[in-house]
């Protein structure tokens, strides 16, 4: 069974400093990697809200260490009309000519905090449409290099790299519905899940529509599973920083294991391209 610490609470809004140590309460240590997925509002109040959860990640793992966020763009960087083929009708087409071009700089609605690390001026982001990385860091530039286009939250992505470095998920106030790791390692699976991924991108000065293959989405159907499984496999503790439930996975230790899990609860069910 998981267990279920707590760090003294204030009636103040919650500081770097409280944060900080919350951090380290639930396992972070410097020099670490971490792959943060996070709720702002499930930590209660905290003064200077974003930002300040943002510094106190960082402080929490040093300067050799770095903190990466999902900052993905699935919802901003797509098709309008995706069930539509063929030639586009005029109204199809003025609809899809104001989906912008990813850029660096592009929003991402994946949240107050990794809102608030993308936007800092020396967070680095990986490349593609529509999900990127963005990360700060030692190790910022070796994670947000590299990324294709096909299975994005596969083997060539931040994810990989994150875990060639050994890195660590942390879960903030959220579950393992928000686990992008479990995307990766379905992607190691004999016969993942499929979606078909579509956005525009510039490619020699054209306007051009990609389409590729990814990992399907789960929906909440084997992902809490698997994560909850592994986490009284290996013993996770599960600390409460502010009101918010916080969790450390260790990447190299929850991919084999998810990776057979995933394995078993696919072939046992059935599944194809959505």
């Amino acid at each position: 069974m998981t267990a279920h610490n707590s760090m003294p609470l204030t009636a103040d809004r919650l500081t770097t400093e409280q944060l900080t140590e919350g951090w380290r309460a639930v396992g972070v240590r410097a020099g670490m990697a971490l792959m943060v997925h996070s709720s702002l509002s499930s930590l209660g109040r905290v003064e200077g809200g974003a930002a300040t959860v943002v510094e106190s990640l960082r402080a929490a793992v040093g300067p050799t260490g770095t903190v990466a966020v999902p900052a993905f763009t699935t919802s901003v960087v797509c098709d309008p009309d995706p069930e539509h083929t063929g030639a586009p009708t005029p109204e199809i087409a003025e609809r899809r000519a104001a989906v912008p071009l990813f850029h660096p700089g592009l929003p991402s609605p994946m949240g107050a905090i990794a809102e608030a690390l993308r936007a800092l001026p020396e967070s680095l982001r990986s490349p593609h449409p529509q999900a990127s990385v963005a990360a700060v860091g030692a190790e910022a530039e070796r994670i947000t290099a590299r990324q294709s286009l096909g299975f994005a939250v596969g083997r060539e992505s931040p994810f990989g790299a994150l875990h060639d470095l050994g890195g660590y998920v942390l879960l903030i106030g959220v579950g393992h519905n928000r686990n992008t790791f479990l995307h990766y390692a379905e992607s190691l699976t004999p016969d993942p899940r499929r979606k078909v991924r579509r956005f525009p991108m510039a490619v020699e000065g054209e306007r051009v529509w990609i389409e590729t293959v990814d990992v399907g989405d789960d929906n909440d159907t084997h992902f809490p599973v698997v994560g909850r499984e592994f986490e009284g496999h290996v013993g996770i503790r599960e600390v409460l920083v502010g009101n918010a439930p916080c969790r450390l996975l260790p990447v190299r230790e929850l991919i084999p294991f998810a990776v057979r899990r995933l394995g078993e609860l696919l072939a046992a069910d059935g599944h194809g391209v959505v």
